[in-house]
């Protein structure tokens, strides 16, 4: 492919596992960004701040931003974006969380040397 068909976007994909320390600070700064979101609407907030209270994951969707992770990359700009977060039972010692392996495209894991 010569420069000029070479698509101008690119799918970022990044995959972190967090350790949650403190349920009470992320479920607490997750409450205060819904309580100063000036553009929610009232039913939103209520069912938003409803899903925090009952979900650490939720409350952390609530916490990052991907705009934050690519906003001060100089000569790209977000065009869309989503993201999730859910709880996972996590197994540092598991091959299954291996970071040398990736996914291709039709999920089935790849090792690095593929």
């Amino acid at each position: 492919m010569t420069t000029s068909e070479t698509s101008r976007f690119v799918r970022l994909r990044v995959e972190l596992v967090l350790e949650i320390e403190d349920s009470a600070a992320i479920t607490g700064a997750a409450l205060q960004r819904i309580a100063e979101d000036d553009d929610m609407a009232g039913d939103e907030r209520a069912h938003a701040e409803a899903a925090v209270n009952e979900d650490e994951a939720e409350a952390l969707a609530y916490l990052v931003d991907p705009f934050d992770l690519v906003s001060e990359v100089p000569g790209a700009d977000l065009v869309q974006a989503s993201w999730s977060s859910e709880q996972v039972d996590y197994d540092p010692d598991s091959p299954d969380w291996d970071l040398d392996v990736d996914d291709d495209e039709s999920g089935d894991a790849l090792d690095a040397d593929d």
